[in-house]
C-alpha cells in the first residue's frame, strides 16, 4: 500500500476500480450539461432532462476535480522536469491539438459573422481564455503548479484561501479567474485529503448497506436545497460540493464493489478521450434531431445527445486507433520532456 492509501503493484503503476466508476459518472455529467444546454438552447425550451442537470450542478465539476486531485501525493515530491512533464506538458499537448481541431469546425461560422481576421483574433485568444469545452485540461495543469508551489505552506492556510475565494463567488468574466477561485479548493482537498478519502471508501465497501442509505439522505438534501434556490449560496455551496463529490466516490465504490455497470468504469479509464471529443458527435446529433423533427420532446433529444456524445467520443477515438492516427488521444514521444511512465493496469481496492 502506498502512503496515502492506494495499491501498488511492484514495477507497475496501478489504476483503482472505484476511481475509473467515479470519473466515469463524472465525464457523463459532463457531456450531459453541454448537450442538455445546448439542445435546450437550440430550441428554446426545456425538457426533463434539465432537472437532472440541476441536480448534478452543486457537485458536477466539485467531483471531478477533487477526483484528479487524490493521487498528487504519489507525484508531488517528483523533481520539476518529470512533474511538469506529467502535470502540464500533457495537458497543454492536447489542449493545442484539440482547441485547434474545435476552432477548425467552428471558424467558418465566426468568419461569416464578422470576417476571417476576427476569426483568428478567436483562436489566438483561445490561448489565455479557455475555448469552448477544454477549459477543464486549460486550469488543470495551473492548479497542479501551484499546488507543488505550495507543498510546504502550511496546510490549514492554503486550504483557507482556496474555501474563501469558492464562497465569495467570484465573478470576473475571464474563466481562469473565476473557474480557479471556484474549483481550487476542491483539487487541493482531493490532494490533502487523499488518505481520509480512501479510508472512506473502504468504509463504504466494507459497509455498503450504510453506504446506499447515506446515498439515500445526500440525494434528498441536495435536491431540496436545489429546489428551494440556495445551493449556490455561500458555505451552501462549498458544503453540497463536498458532500456530493463523497457520493460519487461512495457510487463508484459500491459499484466496483458489485462490478455493475461496466460502462462506467470504462468511461472512466477514457475519461479524457470522451471530454476531448464528445463535441462533435454531440452538436452533429443536436442539429440533426432538431432539423428533422424526428423526436418533438426535448427531454427525449438532450438525452440521445447525450449517448451520441459520449458513444461518438469513443467511436472517433477507436477510429483514429485504427487509421494511425493516435496522436490525437495519446502523447507521441516527441512531445515528452522526461522518460514516458508505463501503463496502468486495473486492479480492485482493497
Amino acid at each position: 500500500m502506498t502512503a496515502n492509501g492506494t495499491p501498488k503493484s511492484a514495477g507497475t503503476e496501478t489504476r483503482i476500480d472505484w476511481v475509473d466508476y467515479a470519473k466515469g459518472i463524472c465525464i457523463i455529467m459532463v457531456v450531459m450539461m453541454h448537450s442538455v444546454l445546448g439542445v435546450e438552447l437550440a430550441a428554446g425550451e426545456t425538457g426533463f432532462m434539465h432537472a437532472v442537470v440541476a441536480f448534478a450542478k452543486p457537485f458536477r465539476m466539485p467531483d471531478f476535480f477533487l477526483i484528479s486531485g487524490l493521487f498528487l501525493p504519489l507525484v508531488i515530491d517528483r523533481d520539476w522536469r518529470t512533474y511538469v512533464d506529467r502535470k502540464v506538458v500533457h495537458f497543454a499537448y492536447f489542449y493545442v491539438l484539440w482547441v485547434t481541431i474545435q476552432f477548425g469546425f467552428k471558424a467558418p461560422g465566426f468568419a461569416a459573422a464578422s470576417g476571417w481576421q476576427h476569426a483568428g483574433y478567436l483562436y489566438l485568444e483561445s490561448f489565455i481564455e479557455p475555448f469552448g469545452t477544454l477549459w477543464f485540461i486549460y486550469l488543470l495543469p495551473i492548479f497542479f503548479v501551484v499546488i507543488k508551489l505550495t507543498r510546504k505552506a502550511p496546510a490549514p492556510v492554503i486550504w483557507g484561501i482556496a474555501a474563501g475565494l469558492e464562497m465569495t463567488h467570484i465573478v470576473t468574466g475571464w474563466t481562469v479567474i473565476d473557474e480557479f477561485c471556484a474549483r481550487f479548493v476542491y483539487i487541493y482537498s482531493g490532494y490533502l485529503f487523499a488518505t481520509t478519502i480512501f479510508a472512506l471508501s473502504d468504509r463504504a465497501r466494507a459497509q455498503p448497506m450504510l453506504a446506499i442509505i447515506g446515498l439515500l439522505l445526500w440525494a434528498v438534501i441536495n435536491q431540496s436545497l436545489v429546489n428551494l434556490g440556495v445551493s449556490e449560496w455561500p458555505i451552501v455551496s462549498l458544503m453540497l460540493g463536498y458532500a456530493g463529490a463523497v457520493a460519487i466516490i461512495i457510487a463508484g465504490t459500491l459499484l466496483a464493489r458489485a462490478q455493475l455497470l461496466n460502462v462506467l468504469r470504462f468511461c472512466g479509464e477514457h475519461s479524457i478521450v470522451i471530454y476531448l471529443a464528445f463535441f462533435l458527435p454531440m452538436a452533429a446529433t443536436r442539429t440533426l434531431l432538431l432539423k428533422t423533427g424526428l423526436i418533438s420532446d426535448i427531454g427525449a433529444i438532450s438525452l440521445l445527445v447525450t449517448v451520441a456524445g459520449v458513444l461518438g467520443a469513443l467511436l472517433i477515438w477507436r477510429l483514429a486507433l485504427r487509421v494511425g492516427a493516435r496522436f490525437l488521444f495519446e502523447r507521441p514521444i516527441a512531445f515528452w520532456i522526461a522518460p514516458p511512465k508505463r501503463k496502468a493496469v486495473l486492479q480492485p481496492a482493497e
